[in-house]
């Protein structure tokens, strides 16, 4: 455990308002590699960019194959690694606390805990049975040998409810219930995002989006952490249609160009890692 407590410590002290951390999300063992390969300091999963690489769409992953795909990436780097555990497979806060604990034991530095409640009618969790979530989760986060570092999330913008008071009520709340970090995503104006920074005293993760503005922006603005979600699994998925409608429609191999691109970078990174670099001619 001394090991797993150092290593969340080192991402709790990552997050520094003005420099802000930047938080990548790969989606397997072979991405976590490659990112860390690039100097990132720590990770994060993607609940949507997983389940893609399952052919599933975000929210149909169990909570065993959530946990087991996070210890998957926790193993494949000596990074910190935060898991996106969605609203921790559980309503009551009961269920919370276990899913938080269950990622603890999988050696993640940390894990997210959202608002959304799954039923389209009523997508988001009442505010006091929210905060009363976020409180079941830091219990469990802060009561063990590791300080496991609780990101709280506020879903309103991500599921057709922009409202920023309420929103910043949410993270007010979810930092008295002892979040470690707050989070909005779905946020875009710099206007709102210097209001929630000026009304919370935690670290602040802005998701990186159409219409959010650049990383020095947001550093001037205080924010301590900027993530991708799924971003990355899905420019990776948006390149491999590109080629295979390349292939299809053209019949010509211009892909073959970022296909060079990726088994470089590939072969640097696995060989740094300890891994054998692929046999045979290049993109064989």
């Amino acid at each position: 455990m001394s090991t797993q407590a150092d290593t969340a410590r080192r991402f709790m002290e990552l997050h520094k308002p003005g420099e802000p951390l930047l938080l990548p999300n790969p989606w397997d063992a072979g991405s976590a590699v490659l990112l860390a390969s690039l100097g990132f300091k720590a990770l994060a999963t993607t609940s949507s960019g997983f389940a893609a690489s399952l052919g599933r769409d975000d929210g149909s992953v169990t909570r065993d194959e959530a946990i087991a795909h996070a210890a998957a990436i926790v193993a494949a780097t000596g990074l910190p690694v935060s898991a996106d555990l969605e609203d921790c497979f559980a309503t009551e806060p009961s269920g919370v606390a276990e899913t938080v604990r269950l990622a603890i034991g999988a050696g993640l530095a940390g894990c997210s805990v959202e608002d959304y409640s799954r039923h389209d009618d009523d997508p988001i969790f009442g505010i006091e049975l929210a905060a009363e979530r976020v409180a079941a989760a830091a219990e469990a986060a802060h009561s063990g040998p590791v300080p496991f570092v609780l990101t709280a999330r506020a879903e309103n913008y991500l599921h057709g409810r922009p409202d920023l008071g309420d929103t910043i009520a949410r993270l007010q709340a979810f930092q008295q219930a002892g979040a470690d970090v707050l989070y909005a995503p779905g946020l875009q104006r710099i206007e709102d995002i210097r209001l929630v920074l000026s009304e919370v005293d935690r670290p602040v993760n802005v998701l990186a989006m159409p219409g959010v503005p650049p990383v020095s922006e947001l550093a001037v603005a205080g924010v301590a952490r900027v993530s991708v979600g799924g971003a990355f699994a899905f420019a990776a998925l948006g390149a491999l249609v590109d080629a295979a409608t390349e292939l299809r429609d053209q019949g010509t191999y211009g892909y073959r160009s970022i296909s060079a691109t990726g088994r470089d970078a590939v072969k640097r990174a696995f060989s740094s890692s300890g891994g054998t670099p692929p046999p045979g001619p290049p993109l064989s």
